[in-house]
């Protein structure tokens, strides 16, 4: 007897209204699978449900904090969501993030002692930089060794981060700060001008949201946005056409890379104000939930990167008050993802059962 095992069919066309329900309806997927988990661990499921999904909008500071993580979180999803609409799977945005909040300290660090609105400008420039430097090394592997990039990228952020380690217990170490492995404080002219008085919300969430705009501009309004796409949805199509798919995916992963980068500027010269062993916050791969949940469309990365930093800011809150432990916390983002992307594939696709052929007597 034959086992028949259906397969999985693209469909002419996505329905839209199914798209939108998608997210919505992971969350619940998400909020169920998590609930019984919750009861095993006996810890009460209303309490850790209120505290993610509810107490970060009960205050203005904890709904300011929302605003603060939303900065990075937007940032390097809108960043990610390029490449991986192009099919360039960068999984490395952490060391990028740590990379450009390496670079941008660098400037505080090697002069204390400077002043003037030049500081934090530059320092957010080399973070840039420097994330798409780190970028680059994947990009380097992976058009002239064809490396996988999500190995190397992944790679890569673990060299980041004893980079960082070396860093802040080494040459960069605080010598006023009580063997503690972080740098110098850095000046009032190194720090990203407050959005709103009395929080710490910067100047940084303007940008990542002028970069959703650019995102949109270039991936729906571009030539080149249409390129990377081609080359994702259909490389032999893009191949005939005469587009470079190495070109693509170094375009995909320094952008990525700069994303990241100045997201880790951002953090340092922002809500920090120096540089510690917990910049490293898993940003990088959050973002990656982030550009997935908002279905890799600028327009949805805003709203994910604003649900995820609520998650952020619950998760945070849970732990103290429902007593929920931080694992919990990353294994709801992790279900949620998952769930959406269960969801988002039977929307794109359907399930087709092969008839069975008919046996030919003699």
């Amino acid at each position: 007897m034959t086992l028949i095992l259906p397969r999985l069919v693209a469909r002419e066309r996505a329905s839209l209204s199914m798209m939108i329900i998608a997210p919505f309806a992971a969350l619940a997927l998400a909020a169920f699978a998590n609930f019984t988990l919750y009861l095993t661990l006996d810890v009460d499921p209303s309490a850790v449900f209120y505290a993610l999904l509810i107490e970060p909008f009960t205050s203005w500071y904890a709904f300011s904090e929302v605003l603060l993580k939303t900065g990075p979180l937007l940032l390097i999803a809108q960043g990610l969501a390029i490449g991986f609409r192009a099919k360039v799977f960068n999984i490395g945005a952490e060391g990028q993030f740590i990379l450009g909040a390496i670079c941008a300290s660098a400037i505080p660090v090697y002069a204390p002692q400077a002043s003037g609105i030049w500081i934090w400008p530059s320092m957010l420039l080399l973070g840039a930089l420097g994330g798409g430097a780190w970028a680059a090394i994947t990009s380097f592997w992976r058009v002239r060794l064809n490396a996988n990039e999500i190995l190397v990228s992944l790679m890569l952020s673990l060299v980041a981060v004893q980079l960082l380690n070396y860093l802040l217990l080494g040459p960069w170490k605080d010598p006023m700060g009580f063997n503690f492995p972080q740098s110098v404080m850095f000046q009032y002219d190194a720090m990203v001008p407050t959005l709103l008085p009395g929080t710490r919300v910067n100047i940084s969430l303007l940008f990542a949201v002028g970069l959703s705009l650019a995102a949109w501009v270039f991936m729906q309004r571009s030539f080149i946005g249409f390129k990377l796409q081609v080359g994702g949805l259909a490389p032999r199509a893009a191949a005939y056409a005469g587009f470079s798919q190495g070109g693509a995916i170094w375009m995909s992963l320094l952008i990525g890379g700069c994303a990241a980068g100045f997201a880790g500027a951002a953090e340092v010269a922002g809500p920090i104000g120096q540089l510690q062993r917990s910049i490293s916050t898993g940003y990088g791969y959050a973002a990656i939930i982030v550009a997935y949940l908002g279905g890799l469309h600028p327009i949805g990365i805003l709203l994910s990167s604003f649900f995820m930093a609520a998650l952020y800011i619950g998760g945070d809150t849970a732990m103290v008050s429902a007593d929920l432990p931080i694992a919990g916390v990353r294994v709801f983002q992790g279900s949620l993802l998952l769930s959406y992307l269960i969801l988002a594939t039977f929307v794109r696709h359907r399930l087709d059962w092969p008839r069975p052929s008919a046996e030919i007597k003699p």
